[in-house]
């Protein structure tokens, strides 16, 4: 048995023992350098309640080399590609050290969605969410994780799935539903409405400094 896989069959082991964290590594096909590393959405985050699945493929040169890792679960996170689940955390690129785990790195993670990094993004559009308005930003966080993690949803009954279980595209995107309603009279499809106000990150205080002009002009393109 090769360093590598003594390592890794160590390491999921270890987690497995560790039943407190409520981190679990699964292989993929019975394949020990391809896994599946999940945890718990962090309490008092719009991430609670949900349950976070993470692609993990061992590198080679693994510890040497830092583990890659991707949300399989979606997460509404500045850090995290909104499309492919990428992520920005220093510690899969540069800063990664020999003395990491699989655990210790998905603790990170973990960490990671309690404390965003906007200015340093790997989902820009999110990042200027966040930015623009928390509260909204945390509105759609919590929305993404009650479709995609599992989690409650918001206590208030604000920006729940409609009656047959359908998502709701303008929480999906952050917007007020009186935003794009407004410019749904005008004639404009829903998704395309829904696409541009996005874009032009419509909401909060940047309201304000978006003219409806530049919104028409945008939806006639």
């Amino acid at each position: 048995m090769d360093a590598r896989l003594r390592r890794v069959n160590k390491e999921i082991a270890d987690c497995k023992n560790d039943k407190a964290s409520k981190i679990t590594i699964d292989l993929i096909d019975d394949n020990p350098f391809h896994l599946i590393g999940a945890f718990d959405g962090p309490e008092g985050t719009p991430y609670e309640g949900g349950r976070f699945q993470v692609d993990i493929v061992i590198p080679e040169n693994y510890p040497f080399q830092p583990v890659k890792m991707k949300f399989i679960t979606k997460v509404y996170h500045p850090n995290v590609s909104s499309a492919s689940g990428a992520i920005c955390l220093d510690i899969l690129k540069d800063a990664w050290s020999p003395v990491l785990t699989l655990k210790s790195t998905l603790i990170s993670l973990q960490s990671l969605l309690c404390s965003p990094e906007p200015r340093d993004p790997q989902d820009a559009e999110v990042a200027k969410h966040y930015m623009t308005s928390r509260s909204s930003f945390e509105d759609t966080a919590r929305y993404w994780t009650m479709v995609y993690a599992g989690g409650p949803g918001d206590k208030s009954g604000a920006g729940k799935a409609g009656k047959s279980g359908e998502r709701d595209e303008i929480a999906m995107a952050g917007l007020d539903k009186a935003h794009v309603a407004q410019f749904e009279a005008l004639g404009f499809e829903r998704a395309k409405v829904i696409d541009v106000l996005r874009r032009l990150n419509y909401r909060g205080a940047n309201v304000a400094n978006i003219n409806d002009d530049r919104i028409v002009e945008e939806l006639l393109k």
